[in-house]
């Protein structure tokens, strides 16, 4: 009897290997995970507030002149007498001055800006009107103390009349209504008379800007 020829075994077949699953993340969501967010832009700082604009403070303009109390001295007139007394308390007459030259300016407060631009103006002076043979006199309603403490502190070697009632400024015409942001007032118009060895005014000057002034007053007493 003829031998069973042994079975071979057939191997199962082998399982399909597991597929790999599809991703469920979108390209831009895997790229959020591999690549790190850019940083959020910082704001923009705010701009710096501009600074304001200083403005300049508004100077206060020297009165307007409206009327004079009466017409004055002018030019070519014989220079009104006077006695006042000076900043040392001595009394100055008008007949003392006979045969001499004068310089009479009229302004209207001691150690204010103006005013005392002007008397150092002619302090500077001094010399150019000794010269001419001039005498420079100051003339205010002040009074003498007042005055005194003016020439001291500004080593005024010049004369300064004490007018108190304002009798010499009527005189010459320099007390005057004035106007100054629409409120009236009487005061001193600065002006300034040049007078002659004879007592006879040949230079008037009305309404006086401090600037230049006693250069053109010191031409004018060299022409005396």
């Amino acid at each position: 009897m003829a031998a069973k020829k042994p079975v071979k075994k057939i191997a199962p077949p082998k399982k399909a290997s597991k597929l790999s699953r599809p991703a469920t993340t979108s390209a831009g969501a895997r790229a959020t995970k591999t690549q790190k967010a850019a940083p959020a832009a910082k704001p923009a700082p705010a701009a710096k507030a501009a600074k304001p604009i200083k403005v300049a403070k508004a100077v206060k303009p020297e009165a307007d002149v409206v009327t004079a109390s009466n017409g004055g001295v002018g030019e070519g007139e014989r220079a009104p007498s006077f006695a006042l007394r000076d900043q040392d308390g001595k009394e100055l007459r008008s007949d003392s001055l006979k045969g001499t030259p004068y310089v009479l300016y009229f302004y209207p407060k001691d150690d204010t800006p103006g005013c005392t631009t002007e008397a150092c103006g002619f302090r500077d002076n001094a010399r150019g009107f000794g010269k001419h043979k001039v005498r420079v006199l100051g003339v205010s309603p002040d009074s003498e103390a007042s005055h005194a403490r003016f020439a001291k502190k500004y080593g005024l070697s010049f004369t300064l009349l004490s007018d108190p009632d304002k009798t010499l400024a009527r005189a010459y015409g320099v007390w005057v209504e004035k106007q100054n942001y629409g409120r009236k007032y009487m005061g001193i118009q600065r002006s300034t008379f040049v007078v002659d060895a004879r007592g006879v005014v040949k230079k008037v000057y009305r309404g006086v800007r401090v600037p230049g002034h006693v250069e053109s007053v010191l031409e004018a007493a060299g022409a005396l």
